[in-house]
């Protein structure tokens, strides 16, 4: 296959396909620009498929955080199948909705009522509404990622000042955003909790958004203390766990820290792969979705449900976190040791679950770019991010570890200048853009 093979079909995309696709995260130019495969046949397990039948296993998305269990799960998709033959999609609602919500309040003991919809991007906006309905406040304290839409994309269009370190750079995402709504919307750093106590008393904030964690652990007791702060001033708090949740626990990494929001959000792994979230939460703060109009056809879909309820049902059964976190723990051991080994100084973080790594070094993207390159023509997808699942099996980190030795005894012949930084002509992936955290 000739390396402009895939160049050409992402120029094809983008005659056709406004930026070529509807996802930032799969974009080529975040990879390996020209070299990235962007396109896939078929996927199963963690191998992924090129257009020109090219086995790649994947040791670095998985669907962007969705394949907890692995890629077209068997389990899953015998009940999909039935499910389609049953129609997708009927005049009458699909009583496995109903199923859902039930397990996932038996799963989470402090809700009392619950939502759907089919992105996290919706999930986002339906939990917003309801609080802003039952708050009767239009403000909102946020520290995480929550999406693209106008309420939280205004936080760029205030002075930087004003928010510190929050910014999303590398997207023009202030083109179309109402400035007008930045007045609306405050962010306070993780770990930071006199700077949220500031703007519950300053700016009269009743609504807290907010991950439970992203890159960085909580310190302090933090989560604790946004639930009592929220607590006491009768602030709604919602946790966004569409990246998450059903990771590291059986429902959300809340579970893991024993604190409970008033409003929680789940995406991604709940239906592994297949497009379902959920929005649950206390009955007296989700009544209010009565009051306001939250409503859309494909949030009515069978398949979604179907799908959820039989991953909940694998995970429940095979405790497939704990599996998941046994992998990472081995996953962060042997980066460590390679590392060390190549005498080359790297920082890990995020999740448990959703390891990632960067070198201590003003090279990191090209190292970050060498990688990515030299794992593609070994036949991985792998860059300085993995998003831990079953299907990483022990034969498949073993060749992956293998392969990630050689390529640091390569860049630790270009960190002693042995081995020019120009060696390999490639284009450098572009920084990925900054959340707001």
């Amino acid at each position: 296959m000739k390396n402009n093979y895939y160049k050409k079909i992402w120029a094809t995309a983008n005659k056709h396909i406004e930026n070529g696709n509807m996802l930032l995260s799969k974009r080529p130019d975040i990879y390996l620009s020209d070299l990235w495969p962007t396109y896939y046949s078929k996927a199963k397990g963690c191998a992924v498929w090129d257009l020109k039948g090219k086995k790649f296993f994947d040791l670095s998305m998985m669907g962007v955080g969705t394949n907890v269990l692995g890629y077209s799960n068997s389990e899953i998709n015998k009940e999909v199948k039935k499910a389609v033959d049953e129609s997708n999609m009927s005049t009458l609602n699909s009583f496995h909705e109903v199923e859902l919500a039930k397990k996932l309040k038996k799963i989470h003991p402090w809700a009392d009522s619950v939502k759907f919809a089919r992105t996290g991007g919706e999930a986002n906006a339906i939990a917003v509404r309801i609080a802003r309905a039952a708050s009767n406040t239009d403000k909102i304290a946020i520290c995480g990622y929550h999406g693209w839409h106008d309420w939280y994309l205004a936080l760029n269009n205030k002075n930087k000042k004003e928010f510190s370190t929050h910014h999303i750079k590398g997207i023009p995402n202030k083109n179309g955003v109402p400035s007008v709504l930045s007045k609306f919307i405050f962010a306070f750093n993780y770990n930071d909790i006199d700077h949220l106590k500031y703007l519950i008393k300053e700016k009269k904030i009743k609504i807290v958004k907010m991950e439970v964690e992203r890159n960085i652990k909580p310190k302090n007791n933090f989560l604790n203390k946004v639930r009592s702060l929220c607590s006491k001033h009768k602030v709604i708090l919602i946790f966004d766990e569409c990246t998450t949740g059903f990771r590291e626990t059986l429902g959300g990494l809340h579970k893991k820290y024993k604190v409970s929001p008033d409003i929680c959000i789940f995406g991604k792994a709940l239906g592994n792969g297949y497009p379902i979230t959920a929005i649950i939460g206390k009955k007296k703060i989700m009544k209010y979705a009565k009051n306001t109009f939250i409503s859309s056809t494909f949030w009515t879909d069978r398949i979604g449900s179907v799908a959820a309820l039989k991953t909940i049902n694998i995970i429940e059964k095979e405790k497939t976190y704990k599996k998941i976190l046994l992998t990472s723990s081995e996953i962060k051991k042997n980066w460590i040791n390679i590392a060390k080994k190549n005498d080359l100084e790297i920082e890990i973080f995020g999740i448990d679950s959703i390891l990632k790594f960067k070198f201590k070094s003003k090279d990191n993207n090209l190292y970050k770019g060498i990688i990515t390159y030299l794992m593609l023509k070994k036949g991985f997808l792998a860059n300085t991010t993995i998003y831990v699942s079953i299907a990483h099996t022990k034969s498949i980190l073993n060749k992956y570890f293998r392969e990630l030795d050689n390529i640091f005894s390569i860049l630790k012949k270009i960190e002693k200048k042995i081995i020019p930084k120009n060696k390999f002509k490639i284009k450098l992936p572009v920084s990925d853009f900054k959340r707001f955290n």
